[in-house]
């Protein structure tokens, strides 16, 4: 169901699943974008004051609507609908048991109140496949609010970035965010597998705190092996050196070297070969031991010439390294690559356009569509999703 002309693109792997999004903010909304980029028919069902980011401004867009909305938004339609009102019960009731998906990050205990609970739903529609997206799940960590920072405060992301003698910091972007809406878009679709299999459909249940600790990876590993929590290092890693930013002339440049092979790439290029045969460094676990003596040498090295330059040479030589790039330098060098990174949506009558950030997923068969800009609030009230002649909604028909 587009409001778009057709553009010639087969049809989406998403196309005929109706979703429900109740959610706001990041996690789901950027969970049910990434399913209408594919083809998912997506309502988003917002209150009359809208969701919370279209007030988190600035910046905005020419049309005046915040970057940090339209981000997680577009290929979407908004009904508003005033949960505190009988009428906007029912209306959003009827989207909720007419769609294939429900997703909701309200507190546990919300959507209860206002009958949209999964138990009241599941019993109406047994295929209903329900997403809940909390901060720290629906038991004893029920009342605890889901922000990011606080996560990646309270999870251990902070106690591992940062410099060794600075305060713990916050990672640039909400991450822990977007893992989650990631693990949430994951188990949507296994869920709709098993349906497809079992004929029943069942509740998904993803919280901020899990999926960060299951993003820890290597550093949640090493503190169940060891029992001791990893401290931070800057950019630094634990395991491998030389593998972190080292000063040249004009800026920062990030080496990642992990092998021995690339090491003595690396210093060959720097004009130091001599250094891949010292034993102090020869092999990780020394280089490991000895970072602080490496880094030292690496930079004198360095000194002589600009990032840039280093990156260039040393790409050459097959050895991982590049400048630390500003946002706008990265979306340059994407487009240099033939990534394609950004994309402009425009609305029906072109009156309106977005520029988006490309979804990262390419198909070669049924790749992502880009099909409605960021909606405004409200903007496709009174819309409802067509019911298809399938017996498990025969009673709603």
């Amino acid at each position: 169901m587009s409001d778009t002309p057709d553009d010639g693109l087969p049809a989406g792997p998403l196309d005929g699943i109706k979703v429900a999004d109740f959610s706001r903010v990041l996690a789901g909304p950027f969970a049910s974008m990434m399913l209408a980029d594919f083809g998912a028919d997506v309502i988003k069902v917002e209150s009359p004051s809208g969701d919370d980011t279209r007030s988190w401004t600035p910046p905005v867009d020419e049309y005046g609507v915040g970057t940090y909305f339209s981000s997680v938004n577009r290929n979407k339609r908004s009904v508003v609908c005033d949960l505190t009102t009988p009428e906007g019960q029912a209306a959003a009731l009827e989207i909720a048991l007419t769609a294939d998906v429900v997703i909701e990050n309200f507190r546990p205990g919300i959507m209860e109140r206002f009958g949209l609970d999964y138990e009241s739903l599941i019993d109406r529609r047994p295929d209903l496949i329900y997403c809940s997206i909390t901060g720290f799940g629906s038991t004893a960590g029920a009342h605890l609010p889901g922000y990011d920072l606080l996560v990646q405060a309270v999870g251990g992301l902070m106690s591992v970035t940062g410099g060794l003698d600075s305060e713990p910091s916050k990672v640039g972007v909400a991450l822990v965010d977007v893992v989650t809406g990631q693990n949430a878009v994951v188990g949507i679709l296994a869920a709709l597998r098993s349906l497809e299999q079992t004929g029943v459909g069942q509740r998904v249940d993803v919280n901020l705190l899990s999926s960060l600790l299951s993003g820890l990876v290597n550093q949640a590993s090493s503190t169940l092996a060891t029992g001791e929590s990893p401290q931070r290092m800057g950019n630094a890693h634990p395991s491998i050196a030389p593998y972190e930013t080292l000063r040249t002339a004009d800026g920062p440049l990030a080496v990642a070297v992990g092998t021995d092979k690339q090491f003595a790439g690396l210093v060959r290029v720097l004009g130091v070969p001599e250094l891949s045969s010292d034993e102090r460094f020869a092999g990780n676990s020394n280089r490991v031991a000895n970072r602080v003596v490496l880094k030292s040498l690496l930079e004198e090295q360095l000194g002589s010439r600009s990032a840039a330059e280093w990156s260039e040479l040393l790409s050459v030589a097959g050895v991982p390294a590049g400048k630390v790039n500003s946002i706008v330098e990265a979306l340059g060098l994407a487009d240099t690559l033939g990534l394609a990174p950004v994309v402009e949506i425009a609305n029906a009558d072109g009156s309106r356009t977005s520029q988006q950030v490309a979804n990262p997923i390419h198909l070669s068969g049924t790749p992502a569509r880009y099909r409605r800009p960021p909606p405004l609030l409200g903007e496709h009230n009174g819309a409802a999703f067509d019911l298809p002649a399938v017996p498990a909604l025969q009673h709603l028909q």
